[in-house]
């Protein structure tokens, strides 16, 4: 199914589901599968700690973000197309951040558990039929589709990227 058939569109969540392609949910998935294994792992080995500003996230804490938020929405996901009442519960994400350790991991470490993450991500969104893909729940801001979880997961990293290029990069000019 395509981004373009998400109806309603959920609330917050659109600012990434937009920028994912308008493909079918897998092709979307697999874009960003594709994204990642090309990331600029020598830039971000540059960067280091550095940050644009106290108390954002290092490249690490980020990578890790996008493992841990791709697990979380998995399941979501999951939960919604198995037909499974109840709200999902929220997640802090800054305590995430604050508990991962991820400085403590390789850059290199990092990027492979997320390309083995995607990989599997693909795999459940391959085991959703139409029906399941439509099926809905509700989370911390709303109901959402499971198809909206796919493209919440093809454009999540796509922000990420942008914020990097636009705050993160500018730090390696002399």
């Amino acid at each position: 199914m395509l981004r373009s058939q998400i109806a309603p569109m959920p609330e917050y969540f659109d600012r990434y589901i937009l920028m994912a392609d308008d493909a079918d949910h897998i092709t979307a998935l697999t874009n960003g599968l594709t994204e990642m294994e090309q990331f600029p792992t020598g830039m971000f080995q540059s960067l280091g700690t550095k940050v644009y500003a106290p108390g954002k996230w290092t490249i690490k804490q980020i990578l890790q973000h996008l493992i841990d938020t791709e697990r979380i929405f998995t399941y979501r996901a999951l939960v919604f197309a198995r037909g499974e009442a109840g709200t999902v519960l929220p997640f802090d994400e800054d305590v995430y951040a604050a508990n991962s350790f991820a400085e403590e991991r390789p850059l290199q470490e990092l990027i492979a558990e997320m390309v083995t993450l995607r990989r599997s991500t693909i795999d459940l969104f391959r085991s959703f039929n139409d029906e399941a893909l439509r099926r809905t729940g509700t989370g911390f801001r709303g109901p959402y589709s499971v198809l909206s979880v796919a493209f919440i997961l093809a454009g999540h990293p796509r922000w990420h990227q942008r914020i990097i290029r636009e705050r993160y990069l500018p730090l390696l000019d002399p």
